[in-house]
């Protein structure tokens, strides 16, 4: 987002969905990403089937962020997420 400053110039500032990627893997046509916001503290999955042009994303409780990103489909199955099939 750009905002006026005082001068007449515009400052860039953070979007409010800005997120840090934690943890990045890929293999077999499938990437899994493990991300976490900072302006809310959460952590979320995001999966990408690249042959399925297919994805979806879940939130999950920080102390589960690292079994969740190796087994996203089965966290997100428990959580009624809409997955494809793999």
């Amino acid at each position: 987002m750009l905002y006026a400053d005082d001068e007449g110039g515009t400052t860039l500032a953070a979007s409010t969905t800005a997120r840090r990627e934690l943890a990045h893997r890929a293999g077999n046509g499938i990437e899994v990403w493990l991300y976490w916001r900072k302006l809310t503290n959460r952590v979320s999955v995001e999966v990408l089937d690249q042959r399925l042009d297919e994805s979806f994303e879940f939130e999950v409780e920080g102390q589960q962020a690292l079994n969740a990103f190796n087994h996203p489909y089965a966290y997100a199955a428990a959580r009624g997420v809409p997955v494809f099939a793999a």
